[in-house]
Parts: structure tokens; sequence; C-alpha cells
């Protein structure tokens, strides 16, 4: 479209556009909330979501064990300590620090959790951070955990997108909106300050200033006894970073790392994974330096991971004497835990890492630490889950035998099911690893596929109360296609569908799409597929590529209009994984992917259920609304549902989360199954 008939749409909290669209609420309330059942599914999954028996993750600092909890008594929730011999216990005693209910009624905000730092290594002063109705902007204010009270003259920042992270109890480092000049394009900080505690901040100290089109300037200090010291990242954009060490005298000196490298620095060690080929190393591996060493420059690396073509890394995290690696084996958990050696040895030989397996995870399954202590121990904190297993929180030091701390119970009915992997063949005969998600007894029947691909992000195996009970319990299968774009297979499945590549994660979505249908687990009447955010866009792109495929779309958040995306809110952030609209070598390929600008009357398409938020600062709220607005134009059956608040998450309460599932899985069934329950 060369002229836009709904950029009125775009205005968030525009008076037309806030009246179009409590209409579009309204409508599918009707459609979809006022049938039988409905609010018994909403008080079904709220319970889920609200039960009082749900793991609550932590973590350490110093002697406690800190913890955000939400539940029907909290719905904002609060932030919470206890110890670890409490926390061992089926009902452990908590110290509320901060009830956020009650600071949200007295000052009459919207206020949602949005994490607090606490400063090493007394514990007792805290940034926390407070979002109103969801969003990446922030209000910042120092609280006193021992006090229970927020400081009066302490560390404060009115709403923005800011970072900010603590240098000692009197500096911190910031970067905030100071006004114009101050952002980039991206809508993050330009410029990152070193603040003293009782200044104005127009009057602290300027550490590093960046482009306007840059993505953000950020720097953090690293407070471990012995290894202090400060840093500060040039991001340039999304995928580009330049690193800086910060010297005594205040100069930055710049550390000789490819500019799409991922590092990270532990006492004496630099641990680097390069995602383009680097030192004779190939993308995705995971090298270790002694610091001090590549600062002299010294470039033998200890190659500590290698991938292959079915395994990748997928993170890793020290505890004060061992390094802990995961990976992904076909998009199942791998853990082993890396013992650096005392003594320098022969670099590029290994130098005496010692390597032993952390913990055996089932088949299609998933591990991830959720905690660990790099300061002083080697405690650390291990969820496993899997689709039709609930998660075990696994607790251990490394050299003991571990303990499983909590296990969370199951919350719908698993009698028949099984997760079953699967490998489609794509259009350029790449194999696409999708897990399904169901019954035993032979198909077709209603059938859920889920994918992003994309930011290189992983869809891994998780037990999903919620999809649980309002699909699977309820004869449904559910679908997870690994497909390019994310980070199933590490930097080479991501980079194979970057920007003008894009095309083939659509491609490996669509070939998992026909292969479940030549299974017979579904048919494409029968098929319904689900995604958020970049996933969003990939409902788009499935809606005008491929409608025949498919029964039903519902997109969460979704981007949709792929020529404005860059001057809509953080739009401009994501540049480096799609391309610049306004760049002529980028342009055409946008313009060839954009959903918005490929609908068309006439087409068979299935019908779609979009949601976003106004709270949304993200993924602008327009691209839903805009994608509604000319469907119903076309006149193609097309639902809204947009939050007030929500953020990017959609919802900030388990009653939003409860309700928008309900309004997901009740289109889905009587789309797909012409059922009213």
């Amino acid at each position: 479209m060369s002229d836009d008939p709904y950029l009125w749409l775009e205005e968030v909290e525009g008076e037309r556009a806030l009246a179009w669209v409590r209409e579009r609420n309204a409508e599918t309330a009707r459609e979809l909330a006022g049938g039988e059942g409905f609010a018994g599914l909403v008080a079904e999954l709220r319970e889920v979501l609200d039960a009082p028996d749900r793991i609550p993750y932590t973590r350490r600092r110093g002697p406690y064990l800190y913890n955000f909890w939400q539940s029907a008594e909290h719905t904002r929730g609060v932030w919470r300590r206890t110890t670890l011999d409490e926390y061992r216990t089926d009902e452990p005693a908590w110290d509320v620090l901060l009830d956020l209910d009650a600071l949200a009624a007295a000052e009459g905000e919207d206020w949602t959790w949005a994490g607090a730092q606490v400063l090493r290594p007394a514990y007792r002063r805290a940034l926390v951070s407070l979002a109103r109705g969801g969003g990446d902007a922030v209000v910042v204010r120092e609280y006193d955990l021992e006090d229970r009270a927020f400081v009066a003259d302490g560390f404060t920042l009115p709403e923005a997108k800011t970072d900010i992270g603590w240098i000692d109890e009197d500096h911190v480092f910031v970067g905030t909106d100071q006004g114009p000049g101050s952002l980039t394009t991206s809508g993050y900080p330009r410029t990152v300050r070193r603040w003293r505690r009782g200044t104005p901040l127009e009057a602290a100290e300027l550490v590093h200033e960046g482009r306007e089109i840059d993505l953000a300037v950020s720097a953090w200090h690293d407070p471990t006894e012995g290894f202090e010291r400060d840093f500060v990242v040039r991001y340039r954009d999304f995928w580009h970073h330049e690193t800086h060490l910060i010297g005594e005298d205040g100069e930055l000196r710049r550390l000789d790392l490819p500019e799409d490298a991922d590092s990270s620095v532990h006492r004496e060690w630099l641990l680097v994974t390069p995602k383009t080929p680097w030192l004779g190393q190939s993308a995705g591996t995971l090298l270790a330096f002694r610091f001090d060493a590549f600062l002299a420059g010294r470039r033998e690396p200890e190659v500590l991971f290698t991938p292959d073509d079915r395994t990748a890394l997928a993170g890793h995290s020290w505890t004060r004497n061992h390094l802990i690696v995961e990976t992904l084996q076909d998009v199942a958990s791998r853990l082993h835990v890396l013992t650096p050696p005392a003594e320098p040895g022969t670099p590029g030989t290994g130098g005496g890492w010692k390597r032993q397996e952390l913990a055996e995870v089932p088949p299609l399954s998933s591990a991830s630490l959720t905690d660990t202590d790099p300061d002083t121990s080697d405690e650390y904190f291990l969820s496993v889950t899997g689709h039709l297993v609930p998660t075990t929180l696994h607790r251990g030091e490394i050299g003991t035998p571990g303990e499983a701390v909590k296990q969370a119970p199951e919350r719908f009915d698993a009698t028949g099911l099984e997760a079953r992997q699967y490998f489609a063949v794509s259009a350029d005969g790449t194999r696409v690893p999708y897990t399904v998600v169901g019954p035993r007894d032979p198909g077709p029947r209603p059938t859920l596929l889920n994918g992003y691909g994309g930011f290189e992000v992983s869809l891994t195996p998780a037990y999903d109360a919620v999809r649980g009970r309002a699909w699977l319990a309820r004869g449904g299968a559910f679908v997870v296609a690994g497909i390019r774009g994310g980070g199933e297979y590490g930097p080479r499945w991501h980079r194979s569908a970057l920007k003008a590549d894009r095309p083939r994660a659509y491609e490996d979505f669509e070939a998992v799409a026909r292969d479940l249908v030549a299974r017979g687990i579904t048919t494409p009447g029968q098929l319904g597929i689900t995604g958020g955010s970049n996933g969003g866009l990939l409902m788009g792109a499935m809606l005008v590529r491929s409608p025949e495929l498919f029964g039903a779309i519902v997109a969460h958040v979704p981007l949709l209009d792929m020529l404005r995306f860059h001057l809509l809110l953080a739009g401009a952030s994501w540049i480096a994984e799609y391309g610049d609209p306004d760049d002529p070598a980028d342009r055409p390929h946008l313009a060839a992917l954009s959903p918005y600008h490929h609908l068309e009357a006439g087409r068979p398409y299935p019908p779609v259920l979009l949601t976003t938020s106004t709270r949304d600062d993200r993924v602008h709220p327009g691209h839903a609304r805009k994608a509604a607005a000319r469907l119903r134009e076309l006149g193609h059956r097309v639902l809204l549902h947009e939050t007030l608040a929500g953020g990017h998450a959609g919802a900030t309460d388990h009653e939003q989360t409860a309700y928008n599932s309900a309004l997901e899985h009740t289109f889905l069934w009587r789309t797909l199954a012409g059922r009213t329950d």
C-alpha cells in the first residue's frame, strides 16, 4: 500500500484509536467470552497460575534466597526472601521485603515488578525497577532492605528505558532519557555516566557516548574481590558490539574481540563465543583465555566446546571454581562441569581443564540453571522439565550429590499422552526438528503448532500447565517446531534465516505443517498455529503465504508492517535482524515479506485472532490494530483483543493471563473442532 489509510491506529493512546480498540474488544468478548464454559475455563486456568505449590524460583544474594511471587492474595506480587533451610521445607517462612499491591494502592499507580539489583557484598541497598502496566520503561528507586523503605535521598529516576547498575554504595553507572539527543533511534540510552550519590544527574561524569544510530550504550562494574574492573559496551546493533575496559585513568581500552562475539569474564578468565569463524575456530565454539594474557596480546584459546551438526551451545554459568556448560543436541539438553586448571598450561591443548557430566537429563527434556553462586561457593540450582513432565528443581554443590528441593505436581491429566520428535524436510532439503505432544492413538485431531524462528531463540521442551489444561487434556495435540532463525543448532541455524533469507524460516514452518498432515496427525482444517512477537510475524507470513495449510491463526503482540517497523517504538533495534526499510538494498525483501502489505480480498484466509497491549512499548500495538482493520475491510474473519496493561508479555497478573489464554483456546476449539466446551 503506497498510502496507509490506518496510520491513525498507530496513535497508541489517541482517542479515536482507543475507541476503535474498545469496539474490537467488545466484539471479541461477545464472540468468545460469552459462551457456555468460558468463565469456568478462566477459573480453571487461574487455579493453575495461582497454585500455592508452584515452584518459587530464587536467586541467591549472600545468605538469603530471593523470590518474586504473585498469587490470588497478591495479584501484583511481593518481593521476599528466605534461608536455604527454610526453602527446603514444604512451606517456607518468607520475609516480605516489598508488597507491590500495597505500594500500588498507596500511590495510585499500576505498578508491575521489573526487577531489583542488590549491592554486593552487604546486600542492604537495592535499585528497584517498577513499570507502569508492564511496559519496558521503568521508574528506578533505591530501596533499603533492612529499613523496608525507599531511600528518601537515594538514587531515583523517572520513567524511561533506563540502564543502571551499582559501582559501590555511592556510585552507579547510568544511562537514561535526559532529553533531546540522549537516546538512540531505538529509544535506548546513547550515553552512560558515572553518577555520584547526592549530586544532580546532569552533573554526572560522562563515561562514553555512542551514536544516535547505535542500539544502546551500557556500562557495568565487576566487584569480584581481587578482580575489580569496569567495562563499557557500545551496541552498534542487535548483533554487533564493542567491549571496552575502563582504565584507572578513565580511558577506554577496546578488547580485541569480534563484534559479533558473546563474551564474559569471571575472575582470571575471559570466555568468548564467536558467531563467525575466529582464530581458526568455528562459529558457536566456547573459547577460554586468561584475561591478563589476552590483554597482553596472547590469542591461543582453550577450546571448551565445539558444535557439530546436531549439537549447539545453549549457555554457561560459573560457580566459584567451576564452569557449567549447557548444550542442546537435537533440542534436548546436556550439561557438563568444566574445572579450570589452577596454573596456566600449554595454550591450545585444553590446558588441564577437567570435564564431567553434571546430571543425566531424560530424553526430550530440557535442563537449565536457574541460579549459581559465582562469588563464594559452588552451589547451583538446576531446573529439569519436559512437555509432559512437571518441573523438578535440584540444588547441589559441584563434587557432592545433589538434592531435589522442589517438585511441581501434575496440573493436567496426561494419561495416554506422549511426546514424539520428528524431522520435516524443508524446501532446500534441510531437516527441521519438531516435537508432537498428544494422544498415542492415531489422529487426525485438532492440533496447535507453535514456532518462533528468530533472534537465535531456541524453543525447548517445557511443562506448560495452562496449555495442558486448555488444550492437551481436552484431546488436542500440541507441536513445537525448531525452525531456522532460532538457536536450536547455534549461530548457523540463526544466520541461515537472517534478513533476506528470512523466507527459509517460513519454508521450514510450512514443511512441518505438511509433514503433520502427511503423518496423519492432523488435517489442514484442524491445524491451528500460534506465535508471539517475531513469532507473530511468522503467523502473518503464514497467513499471506500459505493460508490453505491452516484452519486458524493466533498472533500475539505481532510485527506485521515490515515497512514501518523501524519507525515504531523499539523497532529500529531489529534492523540487524530483518533489514532496513530505508535501505534500497533491504526494502525489496522487506516489502516481499511484510504481511500487512500482502493482505488481499478473495483469498481463503482462515479465521485470525490478534492480541496486543496498549502498554507494549516494544512491539507497537499498531501492527495488530492495522492488520485487524485491513482484514475487516477486505471481508475476512478476524478478532482483536488488546489489553490496556500488560506490556510485551500481554498481561501483568494471573487474571489477565488466564483470560487471554481462555480467549485463545476458545477461539481455537470453536474454529478447529466446532466445540464450545
